[in-house]
């Protein structure tokens, strides 16, 4: 598409989906367009501006729009526009396109992956800004890609990219790309793993022969894609143990699980790339303190850790901290992924009890029966209690671990994973503080 910017100059443009995406989109067009809103769900009220620019549902077909802006929570298939939306294909693009027609001169490193690109996203842009680049973090961390100001061309864009935001983007290009993992995940909206994959992938498919791609080397998913499809990009896959020596070196036990591990490896083989100094950026990894919620150490002790990971939303997501510690009371609930598995062993689950909360508890104990010993509780608050008094009878000398990790959404009892990581904490400290002198 020629002259783009030219394209989004004096036109009439719809957007679908006013969460922080959908209004940065707004604010980011609103100067040089005509801009209007659709929202299937009520518009809140301090969005003044832009509540005053809402279409109704039934107004819709009596408007022609240049361009059509859809937010990544956006099902083309199955939502209220369907019918209008693919009468209009053409027309759509996402907030990553329209990042990428204003700001092709910069460079642009996106991650994705099914776990851990959060995490491996932070990691990086503190590296960047620790040597004095002007690195932004944005994508699906939280922050919109179109968001940021006072961008010149030395400005480095670190982009975390879910497979939501990936599946309807067909002009994004990222100069740096690099696809962490892939599990079954958000199948519910993808409708099969062949769909989800497909959705990663278009991060590589869309790159340009300057592009660089980095891949796990035992992904054979990915790898396959790359055999079947016509790929420019130069393929880089990423081996952990490649760079075992550099991991030796940082001196934080945060990164001792094989999961944070083979995400950091990513960062490696990046920073060759970037010609990044390797004493300032282990500097950087020592001194790192993690996500909230993303493998955080609420309490630690000689005799007890507690780890909450609230993020996990499926099996692989917590199978690197089920390897990595002994003798674990691993906490699991919430809603279960559809198509998830666990892969582990009976032998494998033999230093695991897993104590199961919630109303979803029996397609968990479906797929970890005559595997691991389970209990299960109401609630959150119930099960943590009950892992406290088991704690108290049990007399072995070995550290005990509580693995906050649930495997499952959190939208059966909570907002998002943030707030239930919230929730645990404060029921850690409340029952540590009433505690402690036990846990010492």
């Amino acid at each position: 598409m020629n002259n783009i910017k030219q394209f989004f100059f004096n036109k009439k443009i719809l957007i679908y989906g006013l969460g922080k995406s959908g209004v940065s989109a707004f604010n980011f067009l609103k100067q040089n367009n005509e801009v209007f809103v659709y929202d299937d769900h009520i518009i809140n009220p301090k969005f003044y501006d832009i509540k005053k620019k809402q279409i109704k549902f039934k107004q819709i077909d009596n408007f022609y729009f240049d361009a059509i802006i859809i937010s990544p929570g956006i099902d083309i298939v199955n939502c209220k526009l369907s019918n209008f939306l693919n009468n209009n294909k053409n027309k759509i693009f996402t907030d990553l396109d329209i990042f990428y027609f204003f700001n092709k001169k910069n460079i642009c490193i996106t991650i994705t992956g099914t776990n851990g690109k959060s995490t491996t996203c932070k990691i990086l842009n503190d590296i960047l800004k620790d040597q004095k680049f002007d690195s932004r973090l944005v994508g699906n961390i939280g922050n919109p890609i179109l968001s940021e100001k006072k961008i010149d061309i030395s400005t480095i864009f670190v982009v975390e990219a879910s497979s939501y935001q990936l599946e309807y983007s067909s002009y994004f290009k990222s100069k740096y790309s690099a696809i962490l993992n892939i599990s079954p995940d958000h199948l519910e909206r993808h409708k099969n793993y062949k769909n989800y994959i497909n959705a990663k992938f278009k991060l590589i498919k869309n790159q340009s022969k300057d592009g660089i791609a980095f891949i796990n080397y035992n992904n054979t998913f990915i790898k396959k894609k790359i055999i079947s499809n016509k790929v420019f990009s130069k393929i880089i896959e990423v081996n952990y143990k490649k760079v075992k020596k550099e991991l030796e070196q940082i001196k934080n036990p945060y990164f001792e699980s094989e999961g944070n591990q083979e995400n950091l490896s990513f960062i490696f083989y990046i920073a060759k790339y970037l010609k990044l100094n390797k004493k300032k950026m282990l500097n950087t990894l020592k001194n790192f303190k993690g996500l909230n919620y993303r493998q955080q150490i609420v309490f630690d002790s000689k005799n007890l850790q507690i780890i909450n990971d609230s993020k996990s939303t499926s099996y692989a997501s917590s199978e690197s901290l089920l390897k990595k510690f002994l003798n674990i009371y691993w906490i699991i609930g919430g809603i279960p992924k559809q198509g998830d598995k666990f892969k582990f062993s009976k032998k494998d689950c033999s230093h695991i009890k897993a104590y199961i909360f919630g109303k979803h508890y029996r397609k968990f104990k479906k797929n970890l029966k005559n595997k691991i010993k389970i209990k299960h509780y109401l609630d959150l608050k119930t099960t943590l209690n009950m892992i406290f008094k088991n704690l108290k009878n049990d007399l072995s000398n070995k550290k005990k671990f509580i693995l906050f990790s649930p495997a499952g959404a959190s939208f059966d009892s909570f907002k998002n994973f943030e707030e239930r990581g919230l929730y645990f904490n404060k029921l850690v400290k409340t029952y540590i503080d009433e505690r402690k002198n036990i846990f010492l």
